[in-house]
């Protein structure tokens, strides 16, 4: 059977309500996992980053403003 993305609304939309909110709530952890996940690869990035020297630290606003123009 080849499942597409209409076919499966038309199927969640004809299944009970608790089962609607079961893969409601499915869908609901799925994406927080996936924004942990990313969070969490964008803290490796940036940790190893800073290990190689790419990145600095400042609160001199004008070095900011440069930094971001470059």
């Amino acid at each position: 059977m080849n499942l597409t993305f209409n076919n499966l609304v038309d199927i969640v939309r004809e299944l009970p309500i608790d089962e609607k909110i079961e893969i409601k709530d499915i869908i609901e952890k799925s994406i927080i996992d996936e924004d942990r996940n990313k969070i969490y690869q964008n803290y490796l990035d940036s940790k190893k980053e800073y290990n190689d020297g790419k990145l600095y630290f400042s609160s001199d606003i004008d070095s900011l403003k440069k930094s971001v123009n470059e």
